[in-house]
């Protein structure tokens, strides 16, 4: 695929051969995802008040046209993001007072800012997505792009992942964060639907 003029791309795999390849299914998270590793060396994990943890976990990440984003989750242990090609832009969120907000793209255009590896600490909200933008372009193009439109990553949690250290954001939290502001009304849609 060419490259746009503001952000250069790299996208050697399509959506689909990826999806299939790599055996990814969808994420509760949103996206799809493959577990790659689970160490079986075990460590007290810091973040989870000593309990015993694999020394890491990792998994492939995946973004497309038709599960575009992710929702607001969090871990108690610390996330590395590793790119593989594609891009997609990070929300993350520090509780605090007031919350602290940031937005990471990751991608290729490491010239403007886009970063090719991103660390999430313990403790922060995060919710990832397709730029607007990328999305708009894929759709107004030939079916072809909507293959290379994505984002695929590594994501290597450190002590590894237990379900018991994850969090969705609920639309309380939300709120506990944010009141009632245009903040709160613009996240609101990247909270998991109560089941």
């Amino acid at each position: 695929m060419s490259s746009t003029a503001t952000s250069p791309r790299s996208y050697a795999i399509p959506n689909s051969v990826a999806i299939k390849t790599l055996g990814l299914i969808k994420h509760p998270e949103g996206g799809y995802f493959a577990e790659t590793d689970r160490q079986t060396d075990q460590v007290p994990s810091p973040f989870a008040d000593g309990a015993m943890r694999p020394l890491a976990t990792s998994i492939y990440y995946f973004l497309t046209p038709d599960e575009p984003n992710g929702v607001f989750h969090l871990n108690k242990s610390a996330t590395m993001h590793v790119l593989h090609q594609g891009r997609a832009e990070y929300v993350l969120i520090t509780p605090g007072t007031p919350p602290q907000v940031e937005k990471k793209v990751m991608g290729a255009d490491i010239q403007n800012g886009e970063h090719l590896q991103l660390l999430v600490p313990s403790g922060v909200w995060k919710m990832s997505r397709l730029l607007p933008s990328d999305l708009a372009a894929a759709s107004a193009s030939e079916s072809a792009a909507k293959e290379h439109t994505g984002c695929l990553i590594t994501e290597v949690v450190f002590p590894g992942f237990a379900w018991e250290d994850h969090g969705f954001l609920t639309r309380p939290e939300l709120t506990a964060l944010f009141g009632d502001s245009e903040e709160a009304k613009e996240w609101a849609p990247y909270v998991k639907k109560a089941e």
